[in-house]
């Protein structure tokens, strides 16, 4: 095969990819309700290798665009939510400072993390979000149904965490701000809701910061945007966005809890398969 033609045929076949990654969170994430980011990005940094691409920016680059994607397809989950009346404003907008602010701290540290690091951090992480999906284990309310579910300054400091370490592995933070929510007393529909909002600022802001702490790296491919690889982004934002809604309805319809554990399964796989290496 001619060089140029080889070229096109990789290139060619790398948007396939990224278009079936994007199909299959967006499937999960509606499905499930758990963020296709934790798909996204080890798919990403396992492409991104295969591509050639400069080694040090490839875990950076893969939850750089992870965040960017995430922004897109919580819009619409946003909006289902909010049609349905099950977010808690008052409480979003007491996160959403903290999560903002977490944010740009996260991608910010994410610069001083060199790929086999963030690759380490990211591989325990999902590793420990199969074990919760596995068991199915769930945090007890610390407050009744009816309470305030927490007060500004808590929700403020929970918010950073959250926003901080969501950014730092990619998600939209669901996998942290169910938890935290319920914990506080928020009824799991509620919580559930306000968290698909929460991944909004969170997406947003650690986007803009991996733009940020990107900008002046040298080593980047072609078509990035500081940390966010624009095919990749183009081509998971366009499936995902269509398959979201329906993995929802197909929640109505499949055995949820069987099927969480088979996923808990394949984040395990990915995690143990990250955390040996790319």
């Amino acid at each position: 095969m001619p060089p140029a033609a080889a070229a096109f045929y990789t290139a060619d076949m790398d948007l396939l990819a990224y278009l079936i990654t994007g199909a299959f969170a967006g499937l999960i994430a509606g499905l499930l309700g758990v963020g296709g980011g934790l798909v996204i990005v080890p798919v990403l940094a396992f492409l991104f290798v295969r591509a050639g691409f400069e080694p040090g920016v490839v875990m950076h680059l893969a939850v750089g665009t992870s965040l960017a994607t995430i922004v897109f397809t919580s819009i619409s989950s946003v909006r289902a939510h909010h049609r349905h009346g099950a977010v808690r404003w008052p409480v979003f907008w007491q996160l959403t400072p903290g999560i903002i602010v977490g944010a740009l701290l996260g991608a910010w540290l994410a610069g001083f993390f060199a790929t086999d690091g963030l690759r380490l951090f990211f591989a325990l992480f999902e590793i420990g979000v199969a074990l919760q999906l596995a068991f199915g284990m769930k945090p007890r309310a610390h407050a009744s149904p009816g309470a305030a579910a927490g007060s500004a300054w808590e929700h403020g400091l929970a918010g950073t965490v959250i926003g901080a370490v969501s950014a730092l592995v990619g998600i939209g933070g669901g996998t942290l701000t169910v938890p935290w929510l319920v914990w506080r007393g928020t009824p799991m529909r509620n919580a559930v809701a306000i968290s698909s909002a929460c991944g909004l600022p969170i997406a947003t802001a650690g986007a803009v910061g991996f733009i940020l702490t990107g900008w002046q790296v040298d080593t980047l491919p072609a078509q990035s945007l500081g940390y966010i690889y624009l095919p990749a982004f183009v081509g998971i934002v366009v499936t995902s966005v269509l398959f979201a809604p329906l993995g929802a309805r197909l929640a109505h319809r499949l055995p949820v809890v069987v099927l969480k554990r088979f996923f808990a399964g394949f984040l395990m796989i990915l995690g143990i398969r990250m955390l040996y290496g790319l």
